[in-house]
């Protein structure tokens, strides 16, 4: 695989031109892992630090609190998630709010939590964990599948950017604090097969790769940390597009819509100053973008 450093598309030096609009006024200190329900045509995210579940119901917005960090789900069946939390994964029921442990989730370890996640093509729920003051080294990535969760990747400081390529040939990752993009070939049943190989190096352009979901072309979408814009990538990792989003921490996209033609894109207010966040009011909203471009479905959890 060729990689090189990211720069500006080649045919526009500026942002894509797209219709950015606030999906949802809440504000949260760390929004996160968004979620379109494809059963449910409704979407979902988190607010890690506020530790709860948000989502829009009848033009309002709906939360579920929970005890613990949460930060990341994939869907079961029509009123099920997979909520991944810091110390376990659990069948949460969106009709009764009631949470069923299924796994433990570095539960013997207080200093780290979940982060980001996304269910592969196979059925499993790929999870990473990060030190909940970004200790080095002390996350990993996970892969839940059919009720056995491995681990993939340690030494992680945070993770982030977990899709997956529409043939579910390949996943992508990144530790945020090294700026490189990994791609990992999978095998049999979405395993991964031999070692990563670099895919994206964002360092020289100062940019922290946060999220990330790969769209139905192929084409990989990635929030920056800091830099208030989802990029995305071809499989060369060339620059083809950039959205500026008016919220500088932008941390996930998510596609969704009836056509799968809307990115959602969730933001944070963590670690910003006063003048910072009278600079940028909207951050820690959820956007609506209307991209004109179908992403993919996102994948059922099989439990």
């Amino acid at each position: 695989m060729n990689f090189r450093p990211a720069g500006e598309p080649s045919s526009n030096n500026g942002a894509t031109e797209m219709d950015v609009s606030t999906f949802d006024k809440t504000i949260c200190t760390l929004g996160e892992g968004p979620l379109w329900h494809p059963e449910r045509g409704q979407l979902y995210w988190f607010d890690i630090v506020g530790c709860c579940l948000l989502t829009r119901e009848g033009g309002q917005t709906k939360s579920w609190d929970f005890d613990h960090h949460v930060s990341a789900a994939g869907w079961v069946d029509k009123d099920n998630l997979l909520v991944a939390s810091e110390i376990a994964l659990s069948l949460f029921d969106l009709t009764t709010g009631k949470a069923t442990e299924i796994a433990k989730l570095e539960a013997d370890n207080p200093i780290t939590r979940s982060n980001d996640g996304r269910a592969d093509p196979f059925g499993g729920f790929w999870i990473g964990t990060m030190g909940k003051l970004a200790e080095p080294d002390a996350g990993a990535i996970y892969r839940y599948y059919r009720g056995e969760l491995r681990q993939l990747f340690p030494n992680i400081t945070i993770s982030n950017a977990i899709c997956f390529t529409p043939d579910g040939g390949h996943a992508f990752f990144t530790d945020t604090v090294k700026g490189h993009v990994m791609r990992q070939r999978l095998g049999e049943e979405g395993w991964p097969v031999g070692e990563p190989e670099l895919y994206l190096d964002l360092v020289a352009a100062g940019l922290r790769p946060d999220g990330a979901v790969v769209d139905a072309d192929g084409l990989f979408w990635n929030a920056q940390y800091g830099g208030g814009r989802v990029s995305a990538y071809d499989a060369q990792g060339a620059l083809q597009h950039r959205i500026d989003i008016p919220a500088p921490n932008t941390t996930c996209p998510a596609f969704g819509g009836p056509d799968l033609t809307d990115m959602f894109v969730t933001s944070a207010t963590q670690g910003m100053s006063k003048d910072k966040r009278a600079e940028w009011p909207q951050a820690g909203q959820t956007f609506k973008v209307d991209l004109g471009i179908k992403g993919q479905a996102e994948h059922r959890v099989v439990i």
